[in-house]
C-alpha cells in the first residue's frame, strides 16, 4: 500500500503569514464566485438575426367584389405588401407570385360589400389572406415564409 507523504514548504521570510492567508482567502473567494459564470451557457449569438424584408406587387391589385344588390359588382383596388421573414425567401416568393396573387384576388372576390367597406371586415379579410398565404407557402416550400400582410392602399367603390 502506498504511503502518502505530506511535504511542507516553508514560506519565504519576506511574506508575513496574515497576508498569505488573506491572499489565499481572496483567491478561493474569486474562484467560488466565478464558477457559476463558467458553468452558465452563453447566449446563442452565433446565428445572425433574420432580416425582415417587404415584397410588394406592381401594379396594384384591382378586382371585383359582390355588391349588396347582387345586380352589380363593386371593385376594389388594393396595394399589398408582404412582410417576409428572411431575405433568403425572396426568390421563392417571386417564384410563387402567381399563386400568391390568385389567393389574394380569389379571397377579395368572394367577400360581400359590407365586409369590404368596414374596418373590422377589412381586418378579417387581411387575416384570412395571411392564413391562406402561409398555408400555401408551407405546402409548396415547407416554410410559411410570410410573417404578415399589409394593405398600404385600400380603395373601394
Amino acid at each position: 500500500m502506498p504511503r502518502l507523504t505530506l511535504l511542507l514548504v516553508s514560506l519565504p521570510p519576506f511574506i508575513p503569514q496574515p497576508k498569505v492567508i488573506l491572499m489565499i482567502k481572496s483567491l478561493l473567494l474569486s474562484l467560488v464566485l466565478s464558477v457559476p459564470l463558467l458553468l452558465a451557457t452563453p447566449p446563442a449569438v452565433a446565428q445572425q438575426p433574420k432580416e425582415i424584408v417587404y415584397y410588394g406587387f406592381d401594379p396594384d391589385i384591382v378586382t371585383n367584389y359582390i355588391s349588396g344588390n347582387r345586380r352589380s359588382l363593386g371593385y376594389i383596388r388594393v396595394t399589398v405588401e408582404l412582410m417576409i421573414e428572411d431575405k433568403a425567401y425572396l426568390t421563392a416568393i417571386e417564384h410563387h407570385e402567381p399563386l400568391i396573387l390568385d389567393l389574394i384576388i380569389g379571397t377579395f372576390t368572394k367577400q360581400p360589400e359590407d365586409k369590404i367597406k368596414s374596418l373590422t371586415g377589412r381586418e378579417e379579410i387581411r387575416l384570412a389572406i395571411l392564413d391562406k398565404l402561409q398555408q400555401a407557402m408551407k405546402k409548396e416550400t415547407g416554410n410559411a415564409m410570410i410573417r404578415d400582410i399589409l394593405f398600404t392602399k385600400y380603395l373601394y367603390q
